[in-house]
């Protein structure tokens, strides 16, 4: 298709389209039928407004432009894009086998000999003490056991249930990345939760900047200089509100990240350093009373103070807000009624750590917390016999997402945080860590009952097809009706299975 009017700029992970008004745009990405196009407008002048109306994901996508121009890029294409990552995990999870399966494998093992002997048993018996022609019954009913006795729905009890559970969590939102993490789900009964990003909305917003000197100016333009070679979501705050006021930025010597404490850097000549305590500790900043008292009383609202030292003094705050997620209070009362013990580790301040504890009830937290806190206090859990369950959202959370029995990563954070996790929630937030907790019992209870009947099934129809009833009732069981009975009990397993597709979770 000959499109003179745009512009393709292409490589493995970037397709740049400029459309005109009027037009309909064939899209053909690298890899079509994996693409799930995020598409990012720019202004170009009065070239700005534009409605796309369908993306389709299969070769040949059809955009329909309603007005002037834009830039579309497709920031991620193929195997990297979210849609490519749900498939790929739904089907690991799907072939996955969850630990209860062991159970029905094991007895398996031990269960084809037996019937082979209780098959071979019937036909002497028959072949000995049955009426003539007793050669003819004995082989009969023998064949009967043995065909009656086909561990299919033993074998499909375990597998259809994940198979289906897996599929329920995925249209719910809580991708499961093996059937293990599905199970064992079902025994948490203790949650640590990251609290940015976790239980807050993770889009923190300046609220306050404080100068001792009254200057605010030079200090938020030394401090958004300082962050602007920061990724953490805190520094990006403090970013955007330096350029919401027009606040240019300045050249940074020696940066340097503190984990868990905050950012150092040489401002126009000044050592500035931001962060929290432990950071003014470290850089052994002195600070006024009068000052600590204001940061104390922003912490005791809720708000995450950051500290501001100019060559070993502190000269101010930045107060940073970020609402706590709707969904987070109701989800950890949920949880703790189910009888699980909630508790928030953060690297905050312990003020501003109980302040939001306080908002949502929970009784066990932690404040001021390193990466390295967070997998202690895994540790020590699990050493006390704990089932124990993270949710994270950052980098910093991955080692604790790694450790804890099951990792959940906010489907919002970092890909590293995911790639640790067994269990993504895809809208990040808490709710689903209650759905995932739902969806694991009813799975576990529709597995039980699976297996109870197949094991009832068999011990019930291997007795009747080997005459039991005959010498009573007069009753027999041909291989026809054995091998209907058998069919029988697979589909029954199968439909129970299929009921998982309309639970409530």
């Amino acid at each position: 298709m000959h499109l003179p009017f745009i512009t393709q700029i292409a490589d493995s992970h970037t397709i740049q389209l400029i459309v005109f008004f009027g037009r309909t745009l064939l899209v053909t990405p690298p890899e079509p039928t994996a693409c799930m196009l995020v598409i990012h407008a720019e202004n170009h002048g009065n070239q700005f407004a534009f409605t796309i109306f369908q993306i389709k994901k299969e070769a040949g996508h059809f955009v329909e432009i309603s007005n002037k121009s834009f830039v579309m890029i497709a920031e991620k294409v193929g195997s990297e894009t979210l849609l490519s990552q749900i498939i790929q995990m739904v089907n690991n999870a799907s072939r996955s086998k969850a630990p209860i399966q062991k159970l029905a494998d094991s007895i398996a093992k031990y269960f084809v000999p037996v019937v082979v002997i209780i098959s071979a048993i019937t036909f002497f018996v028959w072949a000995k003490f049955g009426p003539e022609p007793a050669l003819v019954y004995g082989f009969i009913n023998a064949i009967a056991v043995l065909i009656i006795a086909c561990p299919c729905a033993l074998g499909l009890a375990t597998p259809m249930s994940v198979m289906v559970g897996v599929g329920k969590g995925a249209q719910s939102g809580v991708l499961i990345k093996n059937a293990e993490a599905l199970e064992n789900m079902n025994k948490v009964n203790v949650l640590i939760t990251d609290k940015t990003g976790t239980i807050t909305e993770g889009k923190p917003s300046v609220e306050k900047i404080y100068a001792t000197n009254n200057n605010d100016y030079d200090l938020l333009q030394s401090i958004a200089s300082l962050n602007q070679y920061s990724e953490h979501p805190l520094a990006q705050a403090v970013v955007n509100y330096a350029k919401s006021k027009t606040v240019s930025l300045i050249e940074v010597k020696d940066f340097e990240a503190v984990a868990g404490k905050g950012v150092i850097g040489t401002v126009a000549n000044k050592k500035v350093a931001l962060g929290n305590k432990k950071l003014m500790e470290q850089v052994k900043a002195t600070i006024a009373d009068d000052l600590e008292s204001r940061i104390i009383a922003e912490q005791k609202l809720g708000k995450t103070v950051s500290y501001i030292a100019v060559d070993g003094v502190a000269v101010g705050f930045v107060s940073i807000t970020d609402a706590i997620k709707t969904s987070s209070a109701a989800a950890i009362k949920e949880l703790m009624l189910q009888g699980v013990e909630v508790i928030m580790l953060t690297g905050d301040n312990v003020n501003t750590a109980k302040a939001v504890a306080d908002e949502l009830g929970l009784s066990s937290y932690k404040a001021g917390c390193l990466p390295e806190d967070k997998l202690k206090e895994i540790k020590k859990l699990q050493a006390e016999g704990k089932i124990v369950a993270m949710a994270g959202d950052g980098i910093n959370d991955a080692p604790a997402l790694a450790q804890a029995n099951i990792g959940i990563a906010m489907g919002t954070g970092t890909d590293v945080a995911i790639e640790s996790a067994k269990i993504t929630l895809v809208k990040g937030d808490l709710q689903g860590i209650v759905k995932a907790k739902n969806l694991s019992h009813a799975v576990m209870r529709n597995i039980k009952q699976n297996l109870f009947f197949a094991f009832f099934y068999n011990v019930l129809g291997v007795p009747i097809a080997a005459g039991v009833l005959y010498p009573v009732f007069g009753i027999l069981l041909s291989p026809m009706i054995a091998a209907l009975a058998m069919s029988f009990s697979s589909v029954s397993v199968i439909a129970n299975a299929l009921r998982l597709r309309t639970i409530k979770i």
